[in-house]
């Protein structure tokens, strides 16, 4: 499924009552993603973007029906400015007082930064997960280091969607909404384009980006690890394409166990060999 067969500068709903409200942008290699969950008369807004974003969220996000206001908690899986500099625009367009922020108490110290008026919710004394009204359920698993400290990801399970925060992330120029990744993918090494699709394979600019984001090989391997104990239908990453189908989680996921050097060792390596 590619980018071109979506409407990118509108929302698009990827599970039960669950959107993507990001940002298309041709020019640019780092793209991030947004996502809405509502369920009934609530919802909850995952790593609502930076600040230029601002006005394509928000319109995305009523568009999808959801009145602002209704936003019960924005939840940020780490803290960088691309995830979190909108905070102030959307206290004030959801000016409530019922609004709250959850995120890791590591990353509150941070976030406090960007907003002191939200109060801060710690993932740690909620047990680690975040109930709707109706009883849906999201499970906060820890990844630290990944790349943050009080990194985490988001898994809902009633779709069984992991919200990966930059976890399967990519910085690449050819981006499309969805990735699609077959069994052919896992020893494919080509760098000329899918012998299936014949467009540029995503998983290089997926691996690069692991390889210089992520502090060490140990870190991204014990995070692994936890997110293969869940059952994910999809991956939606903040930044670069969502793998939507089994094949594609397995396919990438064994390809970023496949590195030999992430971080600090890609660099010295990088340095070595001049």
């Amino acid at each position: 499924m590619a980018t071109k067969e979506f409407d990118c500068n509108d929302y698009i709903n990827i599970a039960e009552g669950t959107y993507w409200v990001g940002f298309a942008d041709e020019s640019a290699g780092l793209h991030c993603n947004p996502y809405l969950i509502v369920d009934n008369n609530e919802a909850v807004l995952i790593d609502s973007g930076s600040r230029k974003d601002f006005s394509t969220v928000m319109l995305k996000i009523m568009r999808t029906g959801t009145n602002p206001k209704s936003i019960k908690r924005l939840i940020y899986q780490h803290f960088d400015p691309d995830l979190c500099g909108n905070i102030p625009h959307m206290e004030a367009i959801i000016d409530s007082s019922d609004l709250k922020i959850i995120s890791h108490r590591d990353n509150n110290y941070f976030i406090n930064y960007y907003s002191m008026i939200s109060p801060k919710e710690c993932i740690e004394e909620m047990g680690f997960k975040y109930e709707f009204s109706s009883g849906r359920r999201l499970e906060f698993v820890m990844t630290p280091y990944c790349h943050a400290h009080g990194s985490f990801v988001t898994y809902d399970t009633a779709t069984k969607v992991l919200f990966s925060s930059d976890i399967f992330g990519s910085y690449d120029s050819y981006w499309t909404y969805y990735t699609e990744m077959h069994k052919e993918c896992l020893k494919c090494e080509t760098k000329t384009g899918c012998s299936i699709t014949g467009e540029k394979c995503h998983i290089d600019g997926v691996l690069e980006f692991h390889r210089r984001l992520m502090p060490s090989l140990k870190a991204l391997n014990y995070a692994l690890d936890q997110i293969e104990q869940l059952d994910i239908s999809m991956i939606a990453p903040q930044h670069g394409s969502i793998f939507y189908s089994t094949d594609s989680v397995k396919s990438v996921i064994e390809r970023l166990r496949s590195l030999s050097s992430v971080g600090i060792d890609h660099y010295l390596e990088g340095i070595k060999h001049g």
